[in-house]
């Protein structure tokens, strides 16, 4: 498991970073999807907004979901977010999540989602490994909980590196 940001060990800045298309920039902090469809870590019902450490890791998590080609055809926006108290970020050790597997790729489990839904009913802001980069970070949070404890940093036109949707050669 890669290191936390030195964010979370002193007070400095900490972003968080998501990726969405263009058409859903404006509602990125919702949390809409995630309570219309659950998630990894939040069952229906629960709003949850999914975001990164780092901005290699939220194209990872978007592409795993849609596809390079998607990034690559449909316009996305690249989002950051400051997180202004680090100190009320809980951090997820991967040896207290009750199923080893739920840090593997597949499908949640009720028993996964509830414990997601658990931690975001306690902790403001969740960091916990992220299964699609397994030495990297997701940072979860309910946005009706964490209102007003972040703030939009910037938001921008992102565009894929074209080697990751390449065209499929002729027979």
């Amino acid at each position: 498991m890669t290191g936390l940001p030195a964010a979370l060990a002193r007070s400095s800045d900490l972003i968080a970073w998501r990726l969405d298309g263009a058409r859903h920039a404006a509602s990125w902090s919702s949390g809409e999807g995630a309570r219309a469809e659950g998630g990894r870590w939040n069952s229906v019902g629960q709003r949850a907004v999914y975001c990164s450490l780092d901005p290699a890791t939220t194209i990872l998590e978007r592409a795993v979901h849609t596809g390079f080609a998607m990034l690559d055809t449909v316009a996305h926006v690249l989002t950051s977010v400051r997180i202004e108290e680090p100190k009320a970020v809980h951090v997820v050790d991967p040896g207290n999540v009750p199923n080893a597997n739920w840090l593997r790729p597949g499908f949640p489990s009720a028993g996964q989602q509830g414990f997601g839904d658990t931690l975001l009913a306690t902790h403001l802001y969740v960091v916990i490994p992220s299964v699609v980069s397994t030495h990297s970070w997701n940072l979860i949070f309910d946005p009706t909980r964490a209102e007003g404890t972040y703030t939009l940093v910037r938001q921008e036109p992102f565009a894929l590196d074209t080697r990751l949707h390449r065209p499929v050669p002729a027979p």
